[in-house]
């Protein structure tokens, strides 16, 4: 009987795991401190460049609170990566050191709302965030209660262990709820954490801020809940190249010295110029490109090593934004960016339309009206891979929406394809059907 050779052996399995990961530890000789090349890390107040006014007017905003004053509401508005939570972070973190030096007990609660369905789990998610920070427990189930109940936790937790409390709430435009209530959750949130303090439940003064992408959030925002907020605006616009460079140049120590070609912070800073000056972009590429340079052994990460990295994020990030949108709105983008890819970046909302009727048609999918379409397009914009424009077709003809992007129309159609329900349009086909809309 033939006995079980075991295991195969090859080269690269004779030595053991942690031999490999040494030897992976020798070769990475580029990156030193891979913390500041992550986008979202706390650094330094000396490595931030480029929002001097945005920092002021925060500053000043909430300085009130090392006299134990409550801080106004705050709105911070812009596209992504131009610093709205690097600013607000920085700002809070000296507040609660300085509190601290003064026995004022501050808090600051940071919640990300894009993954948070409804209200009810804003709340507890508040409520479990208080209580991590000082070490308390929460008291009540996260679900099969009513959502007052979970409030009164909240306003528990903070009565009991803060003075002032400011809560930051990222990305709030994505907390829309269920679709049957009138209102988005996020308008009702702002309304009860904004209104906290002029109830008899809570003592603590709360003061709440409010980050979007989306400058026109507030437009869905309810009466009620506007009275209340009433907060005062910071608007961050894009970054230019030379910011870009200056905050990657801010960064640059991430590196051993001599690991940087003289091209690459130009290179990486211009790349994300294009894309709606978005610092995290422009910091991602340089991470990126650092890793493929050590991957491939380079002395030095050079120019290539963007490029290649700059091809790399773009699908990562259109891969991270679509995959948990619904099939309707993939369609639509596919479609418009496939009138994007011919037209040289920017597609006529008549014209995208008519390309997201050919699709639709093709898969046998259902189709919506034109409305329909330019709503779920308009949607989209939160998300900074496409920005709208109204544009006029002369005194007589009526106007139209222009759709541009920020990412290369063609990764976009790439990227959505490799969803199995778009992987059966023929792409010779789509683009003879698209210029022939175009010379129409």
């Amino acid at each position: 009987m033939p006995t079980d050779p075991g295991p195969e052996e090859t080269p690269e399995s004779t030595g053991s795991i942690k031999d490999l990961i040494l030897e992976q530890e020798e070769a990475a000789s580029l990156i030193k401190n891979r913390s500041l090349l992550e986008p979202n890390e706390i650094v330094d107040e000396e490595r931030i460049v480029g929002r001097d006014s945005q920092l002021t007017d925060i500053t000043q905003h909430l300085r009130v609170a090392i006299s134990n004053e409550r801080p106004p509401n705050l709105f911070l508005y812009g596209p992504s990566g131009t610093g709205k939570s690097l600013i607000i972070n920085a700002v809070c973190s000296n507040i609660l050191e300085l509190c601290e030096s003064r026995d004022i007990r501050f808090g600051v609660i940071q919640m990300n709302c894009q993954n948070v369905g409804t209200l009810g789990s804003a709340v507890y998610e508040l409520s479990r965030k208080v209580a991590n920070d000082v070490g308390a427990t929460v008291e009540v189930p996260e679900h099969g209660i009513p959502n007052k109940k979970k409030w009164r936790e909240l306003y528990r937790l903070i009565n009991e262990h803060y003075d002032t409390v400011v809560f930051i709430l990222d990305e709030l435009d994505m907390l829309v709820g269920r679709r049957d209530m009138e209102e988005p959750a996020f308008s009702r949130l702002l309304y009860q954490l904004s209104r906290a303090g002029s109830t008899d439940e809570i003592t603590a003064q709360v003061s709440v801020t409010a980050i979007t992408n989306d400058t026109k959030m507030m437009e869905n925002v309810g009466s009620r809940a506007l009275s209340s907020f009433t907060p005062e605006d910071v608007h961050f616009s894009d970054y230019d190249a030379n910011q870009l460079r200056e905050i990657l140049w801010a960064r640059e120590d991430a590196f051993h010295e001599g690991a940087l070609s003289n091209d690459v912070i130009p290179l990486a800073a211009a790349f994300a110029a294009q894309t709606n000056g978005d610092a995290r972009k422009a910091i991602d590429l340089m991470r990126t490109a650092g890793s493929i340079a050590e991957k491939a052994n380079a002395d030095q990460v050079r120019e290539e090593h963007i490029r290649e990295a700059q091809d790399k994020v773009e699908k990562n990030r259109v891969l991270e934004v679509t995959r948990g949108i619904s099939t309707q709105k993939k369609l639509c983008l596919f479609a418009t960016a496939a009138v994007a890819r011919e037209t040289g970046g920017a597609a006529k909302s008549p014209l995208g339309y008519r390309v997201y009727q050919y699709l639709t048609g093709t898969l046998d999918a259902d189709q919506y009206h034109q409305e329909t379409y330019v709503n779920k397009m308009k949607e989209l914009t939160t998300y900074s891979l496409v920005e709208t424009e109204r544009k006029s077709q002369g005194p007589h003809s009526g106007s139209y929406l222009e759709f541009t992007f920020g990412e290369n129309p063609n990764t976009i159609i790439e990227t959505l394809r490799e969803d199995s329900r778009l992987k059966d349009v023929h792409v010779d086909e789509l683009r003879t059907v698209v210029r022939a809309q175009i010379n129409q």
